[in-house]
């Protein structure tokens, strides 16, 4: 599918991920609604991506993807820009123990990261299966395939991303729209605060530049790929763990001993929920 073809709905658009994305979609001709909740940024971004480009190429929409009210927003625009795509980058980081984590704060993890891009992609699925041609790329985490201690609650929602994106391909194997999933690893953005810095330097774990993975996404809508992993060993790893996850259990010991406050002790944990 040539870029130049695609009207997307961009979530999480003034997030790392998603900034280098719009750019690189603009870049290639995509006319583009960028989605964000915080106005100030995605109207400074917006400004960028619009000096040069084309009259209503770029066009922002500051609304909350978790709220009924901001999706019934965005599919309302979306309907006047007849998309035909829809990238889902919106996200929340939760990194932690669990046993230190709050009910408000997993439910706002799942909320984020799984349930609005699935109410999103229902909402939009009128429009999108009207189109010629259509794309829903759920952008997913190598945290979608590995279970790493800490991210116990990121974990889940990436999980469950995949699985969803999964599932819908498959059932709208029938039409003309193509669900794609893309799972970048860790990403020097913002998005990761000091503490996750400090782990991943304990860990070894490798990272790469938001472009990089704005140029993945952009590749996978030209070329079709229902999935794409980024990064080595993250990629390996994966497909093991996804035959024989036992295998690796060992080889996640200095990441269980490396989170804030190391492993859980029984009895920290019996004091904590007695």
């Amino acid at each position: 599918m040539n870029i130049s073809d695609l009207s997307v709905v961009l979530t999480g658009a003034s997030g790392g991920i998603g900034a280098a994305t719009a750019g690189a979609l603009v870049r290639n001709g995509a006319r583009v609604l960028l989605v964000a909740r915080s106005h100030e940024p995605l109207a400074a971004l917006a400004r960028a991506l619009g000096d040069g480009a084309k009259p209503g190429q770029v066009e922002a929409l500051a609304v909350d993807v978790t709220t009924v009210s901001g999706r019934a927003d965005i599919v309302a625009l979306a309907g006047v820009r007849r998309v035909n795509t829809l990238i889902q980058c919106a996200g929340t980081p939760y990194f932690g123990p669990l046993a230190d984590a709050e009910d408000a704060r997993i439910e706002s993890v799942l909320a984020t990261n799984l349930i609005a891009p699935i109410q999103l992609a229902r909402a939009l699925l009128p429009q999108l299966i009207g189109m010629p041609q259509a794309r829903i790329l759920n952008v997913g985490s190598a945290l979608g395939r590995l279970g790493v201690p800490g991210f116990s609650i990121y974990c889940a929602s990436k999980f469950g991303l995949r699985g969803f994106t999964e599932a819908l391909r498959r059932e709208l194997s029938g039409t003309k729209v193509r669900v794609q999933y893309i799972a970048p690893r860790t990403t020097r953005t913002p998005f990761n605060d000091a503490r996750v810095d400090a782990f991943n330097r304990a860990t070894g774990a490798r990272s790469d530049p938001p472009h990089a993975v704005a140029d993945a996404i952009v590749r996978t809508l030209r070329d079709g790929a229902a999935e794409r992993a980024l990064g080595f060993p993250e990629k390996l790893a994966a497909r093991v763990n996804g035959v024989a996850p036992r295998l690796l259990d060992r080889a996640f010991n200095r990441h269980r001993d490396a989170m804030p406050g190391g492993a859980p002790s029984p009895a920290a944990l019996t004091e904590e929920h007695s």
